[in-house]
């Protein structure tokens, strides 16, 4: 092999199966991690016995009749110890005595939204029929052309067939803001549910698919959620015999003669024959590299990549919340202003139900606020008031959500806030966030996997396609070693 020796840079869900396809493939694999432990955003943690859900909340490609789910399970991410739990409804809306319950099955849903707004039926029967027109998108598992592969991997007739209804409604969906699709709805409440679901700032179509995929079956939540599945997959590396050395940040790739040579980390250089980027690219591209790369994607990345930034905001109380749903919405009377944003409805997440996420007779509940915050916390970093803005935005969620959960009052007994800085500083990414914004009229795009101006160098994460995501991350840590293998006239490994 020309390019036996690997490193890849970062082991967050993209990196983790790289190396797993790697190792298979035959590859000597190491992967460089600058966190303590594996999974970058896909991840979770604990504080005092509560244990706090910051990196899933669905998991497209949960559905086993979906080619994407053999992919989780051929790197290991599902296993016996992490079965899903198909949460129905996906969220409750509450206000004062009224419930809206968003189900997965679509003729349910398409039921309790004429129940409880009869004055919508128009927008509803639209609704509904765009959801079922998405029923059978899924993304597809297509080997690249030329890959030698012990088991080939390619839609059939049928698989894309099913996709074939989407086709006129594609073009206006993704030329409509989500907010506006909303404004058909008169019933406030009907847009406080719906407008919950994704960021304000995407197009239709990403709203439309949402819905579509938990009508279909799909997006479950793993036992244990990001961090057990994140673990999953490192366990398989490992024991193919991959190492993963933690706490190792990579400043630079080395690149001499237009042939990359390996890296330096932790002031280190470690030779390669091959490097993978599976950090941010969209961070990768303006640190990692001593000249600019001349790649002709990357101003368009730079110009594309808008990004998907987050406060999440979460607590531990001692008290059993088990009596309420839990994906919980929670219209506002009066906006609730965070970091210079403003947001119509809370949207709560209750772990009360699931085992392990709280000490017994305790509960765990979360809240995630999307939206462009960086430069604000950014800000307050720099004169000295990030702690005190973080705690007055933890003070007045509380200070609203005893109104909805008296049981919470006096009985909280830890909170935790992550900012686009705390998701900069642990997973190296750009801005802070999570995923890429898909604007209305914005056409989705896929960035090369291999180099064409340096032997050797490689990129996959969830910045590879719009607008990024777990099955984004997945879909690119598999691709990213197909084109690997093909470089070294090697076969591409699926099977154990």
């Amino acid at each position: 092999m020309k390019e036996n020796n690997v490193i890849i840079i970062g082991a967050g869900i993209s990196g983790l199966t790289a190396g797993v396809y790697a190792k298979k493939s035959g590859f000597n694999v190491t992967i460089l991690e600058h966190h303590i432990i594996p999974g970058g955003l896909s991840t979770s943690w604990t504080r005092k016995g509560y244990l706090f859900e910051g990196g899933m909340h669905w998991l497209t490609g949960s559905l086993e009749t979906l080619s994407i789910n053999k992919v989780w399970k051929e790197v290991g991410a599902l296993q016996e110890n992490n079965p899903i739990y198909n949460k129905d409804p996906i969220y409750t809306l509450l206000d004062n005595g009224q419930e809206i319950n968003l189900y997965r099955d679509i003729d349910k849903f398409k039921e309790e939204l004429l129940r409880v707004a009869p004055e919508d039926k128009k927008a509803i029967n639209r609704l509904y029929k765009d959801v079922k027109s998405f029923l059978g998108v899924h993304i597809v598992i297509d080997d690249i052309p030329g890959l030698k592969s012990d088991e080939p991997k390619h839609p059939d007739f049928k698989e894309l067939m099913g996709m074939m209804p989407v086709m006129k409604r594609i073009i206006p969906l993704n030329n409509t803001p989500y907010e506006k699709y909303i404004q058909m709805f008169k019933n406030k409440n009907v847009q406080h549910l719906l407008r919950s679901l994704i960021g304000e700032r995407y197009n239709a179509l990403s709203f439309i698919y949402t819905l579509a995929s938990f009508a279909s079956g799909d997006c479950g939540y793993p036992k244990g959620g990001s961090l057990v599945m994140a673990k999953n997959i490192a366990s398989k590396f490992e024991s193919l015999g991959g190492k993963i050395e933690y706490r190792k940040t990579v400043e630079k790739i080395v690149i001499e003669n237009g042939k990359t040579k390996g890296v330096i980390a932790n002031g280190e250089f470690i030779p390669a024959d091959a490097v993978i980027v599976t950090q941010d690219t969209r961070k990768a591209i303006d640190t990692l590299f001593e000249q600019p790369l001349k790649e002709k994607w990357i101003n368009q990345m730079r110009k594309k990549v808008i990004s998907e930034q987050n406060m999440f905001l979460a607590f531990g109380v001692k008290a059993d919340l088990s009596k309420y749903p839990r994906g919980i919405i929670y219209p506002l009377n009066e906006t609730f202003k965070a970091a210079g944003l403003e947001f119509k409805e809370l949207r709560i997440n209750n772990y009360a139900l699931y085992e392990g996420y709280a000490p017994e007779g305790c509960s765990s509940v979360t809240c995630l606020l999307l939206g462009p915050s960086y430069r604000y916390w950014k800000a307050a970093k720099e004169d000295g008031s990030y702690k005190q803005k973080k705690q007055e935005i933890m003070d007045s969620l509380i200070k609203i959500l005893e109104n909805f959960m008296p049981e919470i009052k006096g009985n909280i007994e830890i909170t935790d806030v992550a900012t686009p800085l705390t998701y900069e500083r642990f997973c190296n990414t750009y801005e802070g966030s999570w995923m890429s914004v898909w604007e209305p009229k914005m056409l989705t795009f896929n960035f090369p996997p291999k180099a064409k101006t340096v032997d050797g160098l490689y990129f996959a994460s969830q910045r590879s396609s719009m607008p990024g995501g777990l099955p984004i991350a997945v879909y690119a840590g598999r691709k990213v070693v197909e084109y690997l293998c093909k470089t070294n006239n090697v076969t591409f490994i699926n099977k154990e």
